[in-house]
């Protein structure tokens, strides 16, 4: 059924798609150059057919959108296609079902792809050969576009299936509570002041360095997206480290700093010696987050064990359930708003992580 058509993004969707309330969603972007993403291309699937919607050609997606909205998608390793989406639609649909999220509670194996989920289910083999296209070329190749409709094409037969199973195991609910998740808006909101999280190294700086890389991480972030250009086309990680290491107060001192490219000095000099000055007033009593203690160390074994046991009882993998990760940040953050206390996961593990807690 790899058969498709394209559909006017400034009309009503058609009959075919109208009528429907689930749909199977995909998106081809670019984002090489970019800081956010290039939306090049949506597929949207109904049973008997796909449909494509070219973003580059249509001035208004706000129709489309409106309509395709209101349904609820069909998805594969939704997070990116989700952030696509809102940050050029402004919006995100009311519901989702991902079948990765959906494939990795029946036991399969976590974080698979849509390629080996199409192959173990349905015994077909999916084309890799153009993962790395270019999709803004107009008009785009038939290999592309069949390559694309490929990608709805087993995305509703799958829902059925995964759903099915799910249901009889008692689990749906559960795809359907991880699905949701991925539409919290916090997950794609573009926060300048945690640039900081995207500075590579540094997670051990201290004092004024720290909060001098603190500002500086946040400037970047600003340029990237009112320019929207990758970071490191703004300013790479090594030379906000050696500013913040550094901290000049003047022209002339920031000159000296070997990093950094004179073009950079030319058309940000200014903003990067005010990022600086201001720093001068943050708090800096920041210290680097300490390792875990031997106490940590064990419970963290114990909360282990716990998951461990319940992958078993349960026959899926232990980080579907709670990656260590997450059972760290509980221990070492704090993080009582963990998803490990919520939900489905709550009654597996969570009661039980929190008596030893």
């Amino acid at each position: 059924m790899t058969d498709y058509q394209f559909v006017d993004p400034v009309d009503t969707l058609p009959s075919e798609l109208a009528t429907q309330d689930l749909v199977g969603v995909d998106t081809e972007f670019m984002r090489e150059k970019t800081f956010l993403a290039q939306l090049c291309l949506v597929q949207v699937s109904a049973p008997e057919h796909i449909f494509f919607a070219d973003p580059l050609k249509a001035d208004d997606l706000a129709p489309f959108w409106e309509e395709l909205m209101n349904k609820t998608w069909v998805l594969h390793s939704a997070r990116q296609d989700i952030e696509v989406i809102s940050q050029t639609a402004g919006r995100m649909p009311t519901a989702i079902f991902d079948t990765q999220v959906a494939a990795g509670l029946l036991g399969m194996a976590p974080q698979l792809g849509y390629a080996a989920l199409a192959r173990d289910l349905f015994d077909v083999e999916l084309p890799k050969s153009h993962t790395r296209a270019d999709w803004t070329r107009r008009p785009l190749p038939d290999g592309l576009l069949h390559y694309a409709a490929e990608d709805v094409e087993y995305l509703l037969p799958a829902c059925e299936f995964l759903g099915e199973c799910l249901e009889r195991k008692g689990r749906l609910a559960w795809a359907e509570e991880d699905s949701a998740a991925l539409l919290d808006p916090a997950l794609y909101a573009l926060d300048p002041s945690q640039g900081i999280n995207r500075l590579k190294g540094a997670r051990n700086l201290r004092g004024r360095a720290r909060a001098a890389a603190v500002r500086l991480a946040q400037w970047r972030e600003s340029e990237a997206i009112r320019r929207n250009r990758p970071r490191q086309w703004i300013a790479r990680d090594a030379v906000l480290l050696a500013l913040a290491a550094a901290r000049p107060k003047n022209r002339a001192a920031l000159d000296r700093v070997e990093e950094l490219p004179p073009k950079l000095v030319q058309r940000s000099g200014k903003q990067l010696l005010d990022a600086i000055a201001a720093s001068a007033a943050d708090n800096n009593d920041y210290r680097p987050p300490a390792p875990p203690d031997e106490a940590q160390k064990t419970l963290l074994k114990e909360m282990q064990k716990v998951v461990a046991r319940a992958s078993v009882e349960l026959d899926i993998a232990a980080e579907v359930i709670a990656s260590k990760k997450e059972l760290s940040a509980v221990i070492i953050a704090g993080k009582s708003d963990s998803r490990v206390f919520r939900g489905w996961r709550k009654d597996v593990i969570g009661d039980q992580l929190l008596r030893l807690l």
